[in-house]
């Protein structure tokens, strides 16, 4: 899908374009959605540069997402995406600067996108592709920073959940919902690692580096990608130390138990001996034919049972 936004248009409007295809003079971004052979072959021949595949854009090398080539800034980051579904994942978005244009490549349906097409398309003072990337950085910021508050808005709930929940309460779905969070915090700092980089990199871009607006704008940028990226890491560690407290209570919910059973045992096998001695059954044994047999068998079985257990109460093991 190709979606293309004009200077000063009320709408981005959708392209199909064939072999005679021409650029608008007035568009300033180009919005290739998981595009399909043509509709690169068509980008490509208007602004006269390679774009890069799929495979190209997933490749981590530093070389190959950073880079100058035919007049041209090529910039890819690893960004967030689904991150409201049960399984989220990162993918590449390439940003390529050339012509006064910005060109988005792109093979998930990023939400901060979403969001910033509407805006783009309601805003008259985007006037070039740097503008536009910038703004669009911008969004992706927010977004991240949406993420990241709302993952420390559930290790607040799972923290009041763990040290305030009743004894034997269940820890399956505490674990679990940490779990998840952890995952999407991680996955948001790796995307904030790759917009920094990336960042840091744009300011090559002749677009930027000629206009001080532009400069100062990424200087903003990069000042709220460091700020988040500490955040999100002091989120990583509150996590582990969470999952780590919630593994310790579990641990001493299960010695308690354990224990319990032991002092049990412990306590049990005195009157069992005494109930064994008595139930051999030989012909010899002066208490079978004695009339107190059997109550002093009970009592001694009774004293056997409950002087383990006052003791255990006095070494304070229960």
């Amino acid at each position: 899908m190709l979606n293309l936004i004009r200077r000063g248009a009320s709408a981005s409007t959708s392209e199909t374009p064939g072999e005679d295809w021409v650029l608008p003079a007035d568009a300033i971004w180009i919005d290739l959605l998981n595009p399909t052979r043509e509709e690169e072959l068509a980008v490509e021949r208007v602004l006269g540069v390679d774009l890069p595949t799929r495979e190209e854009m997933a490749q981590i090398e530093p070389s190959s997402r950073l880079y100058q080539e035919d007049k041209a800034t090529f910039l890819t980051a690893t960004l967030l995406a689904r991150s409201q579904d049960d399984h989220p994942t990162s993918a590449p978005a390439t940003f390529v600067l050339a012509r006064g244009v910005l060109v988005t490549i792109r093979y998930e349906d990023f939400k901060a996108f979403t969001v910033f097409t509407v805006r783009a398309a309601e805003s008259p003072d985007l006037t070039n592709g740097a503008e536009v990337m910038l703004e669009l950085l911008d969004a992706i910021v927010e977004r991240l920073a949406y993420v990241l508050e709302a993952g420390s808005a559930a290790v607040q709930e799972s923290s009041h959940a763990i040290f305030d929940r009743p004894h034997g309460g269940a820890f399956e779905p505490l674990l679990t919902g940490l779990a998840r969070t952890q995952s999407v915090v991680a996955m948001a700092r790796t995307s904030l690692v790759s917009l920094g980089r990336l960042a840091s990199f744009a300011g090559l871009a002749p677009e930027i580096a000629a206009a001080s607006a532009s400069r100062a704008h990424l200087t903003s940028v990069q000042h709220d990608i460091g700020s988040l990226t500490e955040h999100a890491g002091s989120l990583a560690s509150q996590i582990a130390f969470l999952l780590d407290a919630a593994l310790g209570l579990i641990n001493i919910e299960q010695n308690g138990i354990i224990k319990f059973f032991s002092v049990v045992s412990v306590a049990l096998m005195p009157p069992t001996l005494v109930a064994s001695i008595y139930g051999m059954n030989f012909h010899h044994m002066p208490e079978l034919s004695w009339r107190f047999g059997y109550p002093m068998a009970l009592v001694l079985m009774v004293i056997a049972g409950v002087g383990p257990f006052l003791w255990f109460k006095k070494k304070r093991w229960l």
